[in-house]
């Protein structure tokens, strides 16, 4: 078994966040406090915290052709997992970072991925591998 990572992320609006990584992600709330919320992120643990002066800095770096944005969080579902969440994120007309694509095609690494913004600017990537064998590939 994997161990779960923790990650805590900034947020100014802590109800819009809130609302997104439950409604949107369908990540379940824990714990939570007037300042932060935790959820079960895919089975890891994010933590959103209200932080007034948060600016996310908006940076990226080239890959495969993309501008990815760089810092990023997200996670590995199965191939046909990250097709549901995909498909969701479309009727739910989500403004990509970059659209649901296939990265590396044909080559060693091969995935599905998308990138995507919170309401706060943080970015997320989801991936997937119909060869999970691909992921730490060389």
């Amino acid at each position: 078994m994997i161990q779960p990572f923790h990650l805590a992320i900034p947020v100014k609006n802590l109800e819009l966040c809130r609302a997104f990584y439950r409604d949107v992600l369908h990540c379940e709330e824990g714990r939570s406090d007037t300042h932060w919320v935790d959820f079960n992120f895919f089975g890891h643990q994010l933590v959103i915290h209200q932080k007034q002066d948060f600016d996310p800095q908006q940076i990226s770096n080239p890959v495969d052709g993309h501008d990815v944005p760089v810092p990023h969080f997200g996670v590995v579902l199965s191939w046909d997992d990250w097709q549901v969440l995909s498909e969701r994120l479309k009727s739910l007309n989500t403004l990509f970072v970059i659209e649901p694509t296939i990265r590396f095609k044909g080559k060693i690494g091969e995935q599905a991925t998308l990138f995507f913004k919170d309401p706060e600017g943080n970015a997320l990537e989801f991936k997937a591998f119909k060869d999970i064998q691909q992921l730490f590939a060389k």
